[in-house]
């Protein structure tokens, strides 16, 4: 028999699903290959342990084979109409939108938590994290837990000012506060207790092999000599370890497994290391760390946490953590995933490789606009609207998926539009001087009213002075000709000069945009494209322009007012078409 604990309660419920659909289809002569086949379909992650399936594969389809054959296979359909009828038609099943329910166990209350690693502030790709938890945590109205995993000190070391960057980003993104924020680091005599006590009690033992001699031993399904040990000298080593007796690598704490387990990460998998680099929280008072997989462990454990969603790539922790439940003799959360979402905008940043690159000099900073950071977005003007929407829709998919940066703004326009005012911006500005239908100058050719926004006429109106007709138009757009200023006239354009034809439309010219001199003033704009940025110079409609205002500017799309000078001067930066 296969050992069918060590891939999960969710696997193996979908291996007999496939199984039971597959004896229904072939009339009790299910195939293994064609149930393989359909299972990668659903977790394409697994197909590196293909072969390590196939045992437990070939026993549910044998089971499920004996059970139509003997029982009929209305008694299999019967079986699944029970406990998957999606899988009664396979041709009408349909893609999930949303967010799948969860399962409850009766009388518990849903625990969740959103665990980053504050060696930096948010990513885009965190943003799914604290979505998805806060929102089960509102459906179910449950808790959702704020922990910082920050037990590494020297890989990923935990920079002091994201802790507080990641607590007010989580409320913007979600639009409530954590139920509770823990910091690992500050928990770490928790910890270190809950070692030695499971090294005492043999779960754990302290291994003094190199990596590479416990990698052979480990793959060759081989005891290190460590692992036999008595207990008495697995707590001297220990002692020594937090003693700061021992050099970095030169041991680890191992839980202690089978070794027969088809898969070798799991094969005695380290639980806590020697680090002796300072923390900047605790500084230098731990020598020994934990390593994730024990840390979460035994914190979720702490803190009753019920449902655990997390990246496919995070199913080797999964199954670590599972075994190390079965030994404590602990209830594991209920564990969803979600595949990989890639933003092609942004290729294949990290947060490890972003704080690089700002400490270099190479960003202004996290909220750099050509950086896939929270603090960009929000600089930029997002609305975490559009994130949650965004996530929400997307749900916990196992599929990789690569999208543009263009899937969260089309979210992010209609929710901004409606509140967004029009005005009119001027890049590269060309002054020019209206004159009336027979070329003659006027001293003052009065004043226009333009809608705040054309779709909601209740959000009043802009009123532009046009005084001496003195006006401006972007360099790119002159040319001599007709053409239509914009809710005004249409004009012929000579040299410097703009001679009205009409103040009725004539559908068939192009439409510019203007300011009037009146009423403008300098501004400049930052454009990112890709990793390039730009710093535009020009003149922007001032009526009523307030620094961190969003705009929708005529022709060109949206961008929020930074700042405003003491001189009138006005900053921007660009959000998106």
């Amino acid at each position: 028999m296969s050992d069918v604990d060590e891939w999960g309660p969710e696997l193996v419920s979908a291996i007999r699903k496939y199984a039971l659909q597959n004896a229904v289809e072939y009339n009790g002569s299910g195939k293994s290959g064609s149930v393989l086949g359909r299972l990668l379909s659903e977790f394409p992650e697994l197909r590196a342990d293909a072969k390590q399936l196939i045992p437990l594969i070939s026993e549910q389809v044998d089971e499920s084979n004996m059970l139509a054959n003997e029982f009929g296979l209305e008694h299999v359909r019967e079986i699944l109409k029970l406990t998957n009828p999606e899988a009664l038609n396979r041709e009408k099943q349909k893609k999930r939108i949303g967010l799948p329910d969860l399962e409850i166990s009766k009388g518990n209350n849903v625990i969740l938590r959103f665990a980053p690693n504050p060696n930096g502030p948010l990513s885009i790709g965190h943003s799914r994290g604290v979505v998805i938890n806060s929102e089960y945590a509102k459906k179910y109205s449950g808790k959702v837990i704020l922990r910082f995993d920050d037990t590494d000190t020297k890989v990923k070391p935990p920079l002091e000012s994201a802790y507080s960057m990641i607590e007010e980003e989580f409320e913007w993104i979600s639009g409530v506060k954590p139920d509770l924020v823990i910091r690992a680091s500050s928990r770490m005599e928790i910890y270190l207790e809950a070692a030695e006590e499971m090294i005492s009690r043999g779960i754990c033992y302290v291994c003094r092999c190199t990596a590479s001699e416990f990698k052979a031993l480990r793959d060759s399904k081989e005891a290190c000599i460590c692992r036999g040990r008595r207990v008495e000298q697995n707590i001297l080593d220990w002692k020594m370890m937090i003693g700061g007796e021992i050099d970095e690598g030169g041991a680890v704490v191992r839980v202690k497994t089978d070794l027969e387990l088809p898969n070798p990460a799991l094969r005695d998998w380290p639980a806590l290391r020697i680090q002796h680099t300072a923390h900047p929280i605790v500084g230098n008072r731990y020598k020994v760390w934990p390593l994730l997989d024990f840390q979460s462990a035994v914190e979720d454990h702490l803190q009753g946490v019920t449902h655990i969603v997390r990246g496919k790539d995070l199913m080797d922790s999964t199954r670590k953590q599972t075994l190390l439940y079965e030994l404590l003799e602990w209830d594991y959360p209920q564990t969803l995933y979600w595949g990989r979402v890639k933003l092609l905008d942004f290729g294949g940043f990290s947060t490890s490789s972003i704080r690089k690159s700002v400490e270099n000099g190479d960003y202004s900073g996290w909220d750099d606009p050509r950086l896939p950071t929270v603090a960009a977005l929000r600089r930029r003007g997002f609305s975490s609207e559009s994130l949650r929407e965004f996530w929400i829709e997307l749900g916990l998919s196992q599929k990789d998926i690569s999208i543009p940066m263009q899937s969260i703004e089309s979210k992010n326009s209609k929710i901004i539009d409606k509140s967004s005012e029009r005005r009119s911006f001027i890049q590269g500005p060309r002054e020019l001087h209206i004159t009336s239908e027979n070329g003659d100058e006027i001293d003052n050719y009065g004043s226009i009213s333009i809608r705040r926004h054309p779709d909601y006429p209740e959000m009043g109106e802009r009123k532009w002075d046009l005084g001496d007709g003195s006006i401006f138009i972007s360099k790119n757009d002159y040319t001599e000709g007709l053409i239509r200023l914009k809710d005004f006239a249409d004009v012929e354009i000579k040299g410097d000069t703009a001679k009205i034809l009409s103040r009725e439309k004539n559908d068939s010219l192009p439409i510019i945009h203007w300011v009037s001199s009146k009423n403008c003033i300098e501004a400049d704009m930052i454009i990112s494209r890709g990793n390039e940025i730009d710093n535009v110079v020009g003149m922007i409609e001032n009526i009523d322009v307030k620094a961190g205002q969003t705009l929708q500017l005529e022709r060109m799309g949206f961008a929020k007012v930074e700042r405003i000078s003491d001189s009138g001067k006005v900053s921007l930066i660009w959000l998106h078409g």
